[in-house]
């Protein structure tokens, strides 16, 4: 089992910045993929970014492209989501999910935690 934890979601006005954490325990993260995902009321949860636990690789939606930056800290097992120049449109719940390498679908996933972007 994976237990994922998110924090530092909040009210930000558009053009401004927020980092989102994503604590991580349970499990070595070696073999794992991260992803961020958010879903706006009454739309589909999308990913967002995502990041290879051992190598780093990264990918991003082409909305969040060059304004959100995704990492992690192996020794705090845990990966950021910073977020710049945000918009009113970026308003969502945000989760953190994570799978392994070898799956398809993420199986683990946080509680969420909400981004509110004002205009």
């Amino acid at each position: 089992q994976v237990q994922l934890v998110e924090s530092g979601g909040g009210l930000v006005q558009a053009g401004g910045s927020l980092r989102l954490s994503c604590a991580a325990s349970g499990r070595t993260l070696s073999s794992y993929v991260m992803g961020w995902f958010r879903q706006a009321p009454g739309k589909e949860r999308d990913v967002v970014s995502a990041i290879t636990w051992s190598g780093g690789n990264t990918y991003y939606a082409d909305s969040v492209k060059g304004r959100f930056t995704i990492s992690r800290d192996n020794a705090k097992n845990t990966v950021y989501l910073q977020m710049n120049s945000l918009k009113p449109e970026d308003t969502a719940v945000y989760y953190c999910a994570a799978r392994q390498t070898s799956n398809y679908n993420y199986n683990y996933w946080g509680q969420g935690t909400q981004v509110t972007v004002s205009s």
